[in-house]
């Protein structure tokens, strides 16, 4: 989206004053002029004339009242922030037209307080170059209008600032979430002009741009994963209560025995009760973890409570127990429960946020599969979801699941060729993309991979051999780090194969990166753009030929 679609002129705020001042005093004119029309007898139906004195005292109150609001002050929050403030102070900026951007501008900056975050939220039109030049994290939620226009807040913001060629960001983090209508041709065109302007003016993005068509559910519970990353916590509560479906845990395999690396397991599960739901390579499953039967028992005795107390007023028939509400729930403390009954309990209990995993799998294969890498706490208790997936859950055990579209990641036209670039678990959205191009008959695929140990870590090393052989896979690189002679990474095989990429990139490749957003997706990112230059990495981006899920 090219800033020449936006429109540039806007009226400083002194001037929006004066023109809302002079509109009331028009009105205000108008009301008198047509009140001394009334000299003689008033028309029947119409208040008579000793009620005319309390007419015009509600118009007088009413002129009031949208005074007040026209030039009320600014509340902390939205107003700018000052030279004072830490600069590693957390920037939420909202640029809303119906007042929808702001909304979820609040709720973000409650979901990373809640967690530690010192955050500052900060309207628009309150925002200046100087501003940014100081602040070091910056997370903007921003509304199109119109065709594909900014919202009447932001036309400051992009005449003074977005049009001032001299300000430099290189210093400046960032994330954009972009709300819009797919209805209309330009689509989150504010916000991919604001993030395509952030870019080129040097800033990093903390995690690429989320769009929101109508408010959509999924693509909001994505940008609170992005928050949880940010937060450095994956406990940050969902806004919208979760609503899953019913899954069985069918099979669950460990790929990586011996590995120097925490434990990785293949699942697959089939939906109970109902068909096989569609999905597209690239599509994400959000998993409600539970709690383990053993702790929550132990919980239970710990506070003298009967775990199988049925709780009348769940309107969850599947978990009618205290037992199995305090599975999927946060704990509360012993202060919050003293003196509670099993009752006034269920109701103080809050869900546990759903976990994200990239499915490796596409419906033709009859099942959904995940590549689950079990994680550590920092006292070595497994981590909830992946300890409930990995250990806690047995074959055959229901499994909350529901799946959320990830349109940012679909796969690119058959014809077009097709670079996978992933390290660890991450190859799990990448083997989906293999499958789907197995399935549409597309063999110009090159995966580029990474992970510990060639002997332990080479996950799916059969399957993508044997695609390898039969001409689905054109190109397979690998890097393992734990490896000798000397670790090499993922990053590191895009510098040996950097003829090759000119060559595929020219004839119309999409690049799909998946895996970790810390160390292996910003190399990535820095070797593309070592070989193939800054301004055509962006061009891919714009083009949507690249396309990363870091995690």
């Amino acid at each position: 989206m090219s800033l020449r679609r936006i429109p540039l002129q806007s009226r400083p705020e002194t001037r929006q004053r004066l023109g809302n001042g002079l509109v009331l005093l028009m009105l205000a004119a108008l009301a008198w002029l047509l009140f001394g029309l009334h000299d003689s007898g008033w028309p029947a139906g119409l208040p008579v004339r000793e009620r005319s004195l309390s007419a015009l005292v509600v118009v007088v109150v009413y002129f009031v009242a949208c005074a007040a609001l026209l030039w009320r002050p600014r509340s902390r929050d939205d107003a700018a922030p000052t030279d004072a403030e830490d600069p590693s102070t957390l920037l939420v900026v909202h640029a809303s037209q119906t007042g929808f951007a702001q909304r979820l501008a609040g709720m973000s900056a409650d979901s990373l307080r809640a967690s530690g975050v010192a955050v500052r939220l900060c309207a628009i039109d309150r925002l200046d170059a100087a501003t940014l030049t100081r602040t070091q994290r910056v997370l903007f939620v921003v509304s199109t209008t119109g065709e594909g226009d900014p919202p009447d807040p932001a036309l400051r913001f992009v005449r003074d600032v977005m049009n001032s060629p001299s300000t430099r960001l290189d210093h400046l983090q960032y994330a954009v979430l972009a709300l819009g209508d797919r209805e209309y041709a330009h689509f989150c065109a504010f916000g991919h002009a604001l993030d395509e302007w952030l870019r080129g003016r040097g800033a990093r993005p903390i995690f690429d741009l989320v769009e929101v068509d109508n408010a959509d559910d999924s693509a909001l519970r994505h940008w609170q994963h992005g928050l949880g990353q940010l937060a450095g916590v994956t406990d940050l509560p969902d806004w919208t209560p979760p609503h899953y479906d019913a899954w069985r845990l069918d099979e669950r395999t460990r790929l990586n025995p011996g590995s120097v690396g925490g434990p990785a397991f293949h699942l697959a599960l089939q939906p109970i009760g109902a068909a096989l739901p569609d999905w597209k390579a690239g599509d994400i499953a959000e998993v409600g973890p539970c709690h383990a039967a053993s702790a929550v028992d132990a919980w239970l005795q710990e506070h003298g409570l009967d775990g199988e107390v049925v709780i009348d007023n769940d309107p969850d028939d599947e978990s009618r127990t205290l037992a199995e509400r305090l599975a999927r729930s946060h704990w509360p403390t012993a202060d919050d429960i003293a003196g509670a009954t099993a009752a006034e309990i269920a109701t103080r209990l809050k869900p546990l946020p759903h976990r994200e995993y990239s499915i490796a799998s596409i419906p033709a294969d009859g099942r959904l599969q995940l590549l689950v890498r079990r994680m550590a706490r920092p006292d070595g208790t497994p981590g909830l979801g992946s300890g409930w997936l990995c250990e806690s859950a047995a074959p055959g055990e229901r499994i909350r699941l529901r799946i959320r579209s990830n349109p940012g990641f679909h796969p690119p036209a058959a014809e077009r060729p097709l670079i996978l670039i992933g390290n660890g678990t991450g190859i799990a959205g990448l083997r989906a993309h293999l499958r789907a191009r197995v399935e549409a008959g597309a063999r110009r695929n090159w995966l580029l991979f990474g992970e510990r140990q060639q002997a332990h870590d080479f996950f799916y090393e059969n399957e993508l051999r044997d695609w390898q052989r039969d001409g689905w896979l054109a190109r397979l690189d690998l890097a393992f780090s734990r490896d000798p002679p000397k670790p090499q990474y993922v990053q590191d095989l895009l510098d040996g194969a950097a003829n090759e990429l000119h060559t595929w990139t020219a004839d119309g490749a999409c690049v799909l990166v998946c895996g970790s957003v810390a160390g292996m997706a910003p190399g990535v990112d820095a070797a593309l753009r070592d070989i193939l230059g800054d301004a055509q990495v962006e061009r891919m981006r714009v083009e949507g030929r690249y396309r990363r899920d870091i995690y």
